[in-house]
């Protein structure tokens, strides 16, 4: 099993940044990706990055690309989501989720273990 911790949520005003993390433990050998997503009331979850645990490689949602940048540091096993640029469209709930196979990186399906969802309240 994978657990999964985001944090660093909280209310920012529009063009301000924050930096969720998200901490990994338990088997994290087999993660492939890690992945963003983010969800508003009443709305599907959305894909925003997703960063190969031990590739490096990045893809991002058009709506964060330029704003959002995701990352890794290996030695504590953790991925980091830098959000720059917010605006008010960006406020949601936030998860990260971790895919151990083979699949397309924005089908949340593809993604075995999630976290608990960290809020993000952009203001106007």
């Amino acid at each position: 099993q994978v657990q999964l911790v985001a944090s660093g949520g909280g209310l920012v005003q529009a063009g301000g940044s924050l930096r969720l993390s998200c901490a990994a433990s338990g088997r994290t050998s087999p993660v492939l990706d890690l992945g963003w997503w983010r969800q508003t009331s009443g709305k599907a979850r959305q894909f925003v990055a997703v960063i190969g645990w031990k590739s490096g490689t990045t893809h991002y949602a058009d709506s964060v690309k330029g704003r959002f940048i995701t990352s890794t540091d290996d030695a504590n096993n953790t991925a980091y989501l830098q959000m720059n640029s917010l605006e008010p469209e960006d406020s949601a709930v936030y998860y990260c989720a971790a895919a151990t196979r083979m699949g397309t990186y924005y089908y949340s399906r593809t993604y075995d273990w999630w976290s608990q969802g960290t809020q993000v309240t952009v203001s106007s």
